[in-house]
């Protein structure tokens, strides 16, 4: 497996991102815990999770315990770098809300800690800006957490580039990472990426399939990723991941998955070559 930087640590050129095993439409925990493995035999090194990954009110945290006893229960987890986020909830209804305030944000460490079981998060990013706290106290809060060595690293996501400017600089240029979403059909993200690029902060683009209800769309949808996916023989999903990694060194896509197969699959996508033509032509379709 290809590998990139964030901050300090190497990490696999294409994560996991566990969300699908918690929410609406989850597998069962056996077909979960035969994904997050098959993702670690195929090389990666960087699971995505947060604490507002569940269905109901009293499974808080499902994702981060479900990741947590994957890693436990194999010979490489390790070697991986958790991800995982606060600020978002879920309060059991099917809707998501907001608290970024201080105190939240260091409860809600707290009990990712516990359910990692870990010492130290491997990297803890505020999850969404929450429009009834200043963004300063959100990210001075992760900032403390982070001097207090309960996190090892510190990130962003769903951020504009003032806010990403606005972040590092709270941190004292220790912003690793920003996560936001970006994929064929979401592309408004590409000043993000490029403020990334030029800062060399890890941008994880979330969804990079086009979600749950979209990714079977690529072979439809936009027909240039399925016609250079014929010509390679492989999957259009592949060919979006690559085209993705050619963007920038330091792009790292975190795409869901909830069966072996599609992180597999996932997996191979940065020993896929595209040549200039066929990323030009992606970079319009």
């Amino acid at each position: 497996m290809h590998t990139r930087r964030i901050g300090d640590v190497e990490v696999s050129a294409i994560g996991l991102g566990a969300m699908p095993m918690s929410i609406e439409g989850r597998p069962d925990e056996a077909r979960s815990l035969a994904t997050i493995h098959a993702a670690l035999d195929a090389g990666v090194t960087l699971i995505d999770t947060a604490d507002a990954y569940h269905l109901h009110a009293d499974e808080v945290g499902h994702n981060e315990t479900l990741v947590a006893k994957a890693l436990a229960s194999h010979d490489r987890g390790r070697d991986v770098l958790v991800a995982t986020k606060g600020g978002h909830l879920r309060p059991g209804d099917g809707s998501w809300t907001l608290d970024g305030s201080p105190r939240h944000l260091k409860e809600a460490c707290e009990a990712s800690l516990r359910r990692l079981g870990v010492e130290a998060i491997d990297l803890y990013q505020f999850h969404r800006p929450d429009p009834r706290v200043p963004y300063e106290e959100s990210v001075g809060a992760v900032r403390e957490l982070l001097d207090e060595g309960k996190i090892r690293r510190a990130g962003i996501s769903n951020a504009n580039p003032d806010r990403i400017r606005q972040a590092n600089e709270i941190l004292g240029g220790r912003l690793v990472s920003v996560q936001n979403q970006f994929s064929p059909a979401f592309r408004s993200s590409e000043p993000e990426l490029r403020l990334c690029d030029e800062l060399g902060i890890a941008f994880l683009p979330w969804s990079p399939l086009g979600g749950i209800s979209r990714a079977g769309e690529l072979g439809s949808a936009h027909a240039p990723f399925a016609r250079i996916a014929d010509a390679h023989g492989v999957s259009p999903q592949r060919v979006c991941l690559a085209w993705m990694l050619a963007k920038s060194p330091v792009v790292v896509p975190i795409p869901g998955a909830s069966r072996p197969e599609t992180i597999r699959d996932s997996a191979a996508a940065p020993d896929l070559v595209l040549t200039a033509e066929e990323l030009a032509t992606l970079d319009v379709a």
